[in-house]
């Protein structure tokens, strides 16, 4: 079996890492990367490569960055001659971006079957452009590998057959657990002369956030306060950084908040791990907060991830001063004892997705009890 895996953000390099070892373990499976360049820094895309061992991929097609339309269109036209020359049994896709839908938009439309991992997730908020490429992803898509119970239910109110619906589990979770060992034996905090519960890491790159200056200039000003009580660890993506040149913001202004270039995955699992909160406007650290118990104040009015706030550490707030100190309050007092328990969390979702995609195989999308024989077997796993 041929399958072609296409990438082209740090997400997707985070999704397709244990989905690459599980595929390397079987002599019948052929895998292809198609990295589409959409993150093109190396500080955000070879790094991360490295630290994930990710085979390298076998096409790079280095559209950049631009507008979504200029970007989507790239990775259309680019894409497509790929997929013709290879023909793969399956195209492989991760997350919401741009190159998400283009990849498959283009296989669709070669009549190349799909399969799309973290499929469901819902914000209800269609200004997000990624609310956009998950809707049309998955019309789009033959199979739908789901994280959570919510996003079967997201896809089952669509319309989607069943039959093409897996409640394999979050594949973030994998990589975390795969990783997680090594990282708390580097002790990462030691290295920026911190201790464990003692310090805060802050993520801001959404347009939403860092693209108004009264809004990132409130962003700023609460971690900049937030500072003069415990360092603020704040690894700056490149948008943001550009961003906060452009209104004259740097370190000599803003106290003791610590300005980082973006840092690899395993530096920033173990500044997570080891902090006293998070603040963020990722997806992908609401997931890893609530599995580590770290608190989370995420920066949005909603959230494609209600199960990082309903069972998890997430909490969601205004993107105002104020209300985000307050929010940080909040979520230190009422820290948990241990980590939340989340239904198919287990750190195995790849090889679910991989005995469906490779074997076949098939399992109930919501009720294991349904299940029997083989099927309850690969529940189980």
């Amino acid at each position: 079996m041929k399958i072609a895996s296409v990438v082209g953000t740090r997400p997707n390099f985070m999704k397709l890492a244990p989905l690459a070892r599980e595929f390397a373990k079987r002599a019948d499976v052929e895998h292809i990367v198609i990295h589409t360049g959409q993150h093109y820094d190396a500080t955000m895309s070879d790094a991360f490569f490295h630290d994930l061992a990710i085979p390298a991929p076998q096409y790079s097609l280095a559209v950049g960055s631009g507008s979504h339309a200029a970007q989507t269109a790239a990775v259309l036209a680019r894409i497509e001659p790929v997929l013709e020359a290879e023909r793969p049994d399956m195209v492989l896709v991760y997350g919401d971006v741009n190159s998400t839908l283009a990849a498959a938009l283009a296989a669709a439309k070669m009549f190349l079957p799909v399969a799309h991992v973290e499929a469901g997730l819902r914000s209800r908020d269609r200004t997000m452009p990624e609310e956009i490429n998950r809707l049309v992803t998955d019309q789009l898509a033959d199979l739908l590998f789901a994280p959570s119970p919510d996003a079967v239910a997201n896809l089952r109110a669509e319309g989607i057959p069943a039959a093409r619906i897996h409640f394999a589990g979050n594949i973030m979770i994998d990589v975390l657990k795969a990783a997680l060992p090594a990282v708390r034996r580097l002790d990462v905090p030691a290295r920026f002369g911190l201790s464990e519960r003692r310090y805060v890491v802050a993520t801001l790159h959404r347009p939403a956030n860092v693209d108004d200056p009264g809004r990132l200039r409130e962003l700023v000003a609460a971690l900049d306060h937030l500072s003069r009580e415990r360092p603020v660890l704040f690894p700056v993506h490149p948008r943001t950084r550009q961003r906060m040149h452009d209104l004259k913001i740097s370190p000599g202004t803003i106290g003791a908040l610590r300005l980082l270039d973006p840092v690899g995955y395993t530096e920033m699992l173990g500044l997570v791990a080891a902090s006293e909160f998070v603040i963020t406007d990722s997806g992908g650290l609401q997931e890893e907060t609530t599995y580590l118990g770290i608190p989370c104040v995420t920066v949005r009015p909603n959230t494609e991830r209600p199960i990082t706030c309903t069972q998890g550490t997430n909490r969601l707030v205004a993107p105002e001063r104020n209300a985000i100190l307050d929010a940080a309050k909040a979520a230190v007092a009422s820290r948990p004892m241990s980590p939340p328990i989340i239904e198919r969390w287990d750190g195995r979702t790849a090889e679910r997705i991989a005995a469906v995609l490779c074997d076949g195989a098939s399992f109930d999308a919501w009720h294991d009890t349904a299940a029997s024989g083989p099927q309850r077997a690969l529940i189980e796993v």
